[in-house]
């Protein structure tokens, strides 16, 4: 496969997220800074640096609808950036956290999001008007290790994280003031915060990237152990699955549709996953430069 361009931002990019139209980059070039990169005349070109964070910046998300970045990092602080006149200004985030923040992603409604941590929680943080700061509620005391990868699930409620335990878990993150009790979220909505709606132990090993997805009936997620897993019917009993490959372990995955899913690791090459009509998965052959079988523009913004 071919690439569409290749532009040097850095030595080292620790972690990225594209602006909701993609014509701008934000990423950490393996410090405490975030620099904001945009497109201008086929060229890149530095647009802003976010100067907030003490250490390394471990994780951003960039929201599609409010136009809002969150950063998390290494010095256990989360900073909420909006796009006031020709600057970003950060509003304060209370995590609470006593260890390093690891990563973070926005709800889909994006009136929270979620942070994992090297302190064994997650934070579900949201925001209070009146002290114009987002304060967090923590869910404790259900990791055995850090917390790896969050994802949301569309309806909002539930969240998938994964950890360095081997475990991947689904909570339900109902905040009373902030959620709506929906009939689309079913019973995820009469749960409390907090509480576990599941537990794989599926992976002998650490496990990483988590996604839902689209229509939120299937969940994924990979382990270091160079496998990845598929679950349907999250809940009291889901159905599982797992395929197994000879090639280095995946770091995150996504689904581009409900039966296509990509994977990302450390073997630098992306891995394209599929379910047959039964609804079995299987790892696909697809030789590089074959875009009629896979839209790789598409992949390749929203992996990469």
């Amino acid at each position: 496969m071919a690439a569409v361009a290749v532009h040097q931002f850095a030595p080292c990019i620790t972690c990225h997220a594209w602006s909701p139209d993609r014509s701008m980059v934000a990423f950490c070039p393996n410090n405490s800074e975030v620099h904001i990169y945009k497109l201008s005349e086929d060229k890149w070109e530095q647009a802003h640096i976010l100067q907030k964070h003490d250490q390394i910046v471990s994780g951003i998300d960039w929201s599609s609808r409010a136009n809002r970045i969150v950063t998390v990092s290494h010095d256990r602080n989360s900073y909420v950036w909006n796009y006031e006149g020709s600057e970003w200004v950060p509003t304060l985030v209370i995590l609470r956290l006593n260890r390093a923040a690891l990563c973070v992603q926005w709800s889909p409604q994006e009136n929270k999001f979620a942070v994992g941590s090297g302190a064994k929680t997650v934070c579900i943080c949201y925001y209070e008007q009146e002290n114009n700061w987002w304060v967090s509620k923590l869910i404790r005391k259900r990791h055995n290790s850090s917390v790896t990868s969050v994802a949301w699930h569309p309806n909002n409620i539930l969240l998938a994280t994964t950890s360095t335990d081997g475990k991947c878990r689904v909570f339900s993150t109902f905040i009373k003031g902030v959620d709506t009790r929906d009939s689309k979220a079913g019973s995820s909505s009469d749960s409390k915060f907090g509480e576990q709606i599941l537990q794989l132990d599926l992976s002998f090993s650490w496990a990483f990237g988590v996604n839902w997805s689209p229509s939120g009936n299937t969940l994924a997620y990979v382990g270091h152990s160079s496998t990845i897993y598929f679950v349907d019917d999250v809940g009291p009993s889901p159905l599982a699955q797992n395929v197994a490959f000879r090639d280095l372990p995946l770091r995150d995955v996504l689904f581009i549709s409900e039966k296509v899913v990509i994977g990302v690791g450390f073997d630098c090459n992306p891995m394209v996953f599929a379910a047959d009509e039964s609804g079995m998965w299987y790892l696909c052959q697809i030789p590089w430069g074959e875009e009629d079988v896979i839209n790789w523009s598409q992949v390749w913004f929203a992996v990469f």
